[in-house]
């Protein structure tokens, strides 16, 4: 009897669902742009995912009476990541394109296993450094000059921070989705999210924004956009591992930068080039060779 090599998997279902969704979370990045221009980013932030969570517990609310204190607790953590990233990535796009924002965004592909290291013991590969200086390297061309000068912009250095962020609320949601029931996780997710930034507004002396089309058009949008993304990455981390979809969730710049260009965004041949490389080191970041198969022919005794 000769073994063969089995044909790779075709995508399923979750790993199509977290394609769609990169699409969707590409294109917020504009959307989040504008918005800034019409109310602070604390205000955006709170009234985004108010109607992300409203959206959530309006389609099951039948189950929120069943929340335990695993789940509650649960997605207060993950609540806190997801504000951090997204207050960041808000404040970053105030300063700088959206293009731009997302590709420093992504920064989050390679930093994910470091800082699986660093919390919680998981020695990343080998492959992983490599990833993170193409990574750096990539994000000193991707922020031009002054970037290549070791100053990295107000909007920059932000967006970078948040990108931790992010990458910190991925790996809660990999390694607690399995366990828990992931509608109730994610309504309390984008509640915490929601009445974090909500809080910090006095204290930020951030006033309440004017109610104009802009506001209430990008509110309603990204909301509906925020309540879809976070529930299918948690339903589908349910499903694949971390790895397989950090890998696909590096495709949002991509689009985001897409997207951009049609919107009339222009990066520069450098700062493209530094996109390029933030790309190429996610993927090398969840890239491990296999194993040579044996010999084709070779006999196996049943």
């Amino acid at each position: 009897m000769k073994t063969h090599a089995s044909p790779p998997p075709a995508l399923g279902l979750p790993e199509l669902a977290l394609i769609a969704i990169t699409f969707i979370w590409g294109g917020t990045f504009l959307i989040v742009q504008h918005a800034v221009t019409v109310s602070g980013p604390l205000a955006f932030v709170a009234a985004r995912f108010a109607v992300a969570a409203s959206i959530g517990a309006l389609i099951c609310r039948g189950q929120l009476r069943h929340l335990s204190k695993t789940e509650l607790f649960t997605g207060m953590a993950i609540g806190v990541s997801i504000f951090g990233g997204y207050a960041l990535q808000t404040y970053g796009l105030m300063h700088i394109s959206s293009s731009k924002s997302a590709f420093i965004t992504a920064f989050y592909v390679p930093i994910v296993p470091l800082v699986q290291w660093l919390v919680f013991k998981q020695r990343p590969h080998p492959a992983v450094w490599a990833a993170v200086v193409l990574a750096f390297v990539g994000l000193l061309l991707l922020t031009g000059t002054d970037g290549l000068s070791m100053g990295f912009g107000k909007g920059e250095l932000i967006t970078a921070v948040g990108a931790i962020a992010i990458a910190l609320e991925i790996i809660l949601i990999s390694r607690v989705s399995p366990q828990l029931n992931i509608l109730r996780v994610t309504i309390v997710q984008l509640a915490t999210a929601s009445l974090i930034a909500l809080l910090l507004m006095p204290v930020m002396g951030e006033a309440p924004p004017a109610l104009s089309k802009t506001f209430l058009f990008s509110v309603l949008a990204l909301g509906c956009a925020s309540a879809l993304i976070q529930y299918v990455m948690n339903w589908a981390q349910k499903r694949i591992s971390a790895t397989k979809a950090t890998l696909i969730y590096a495709g949002e710049p991509v689009w985001a930068g897409v997207i951009g260009r049609i919107a009339g965004e222009r990066l520069p041949a450098l700062a493209i080039v530094g996109a390029i490389l933030i790309i190429a080191a996610g993927i090398l970041s969840e890239w491990r060779p296999k194993r040579r198969l044996r010999a084709a022919g070779k006999a196996v005794q049943p």
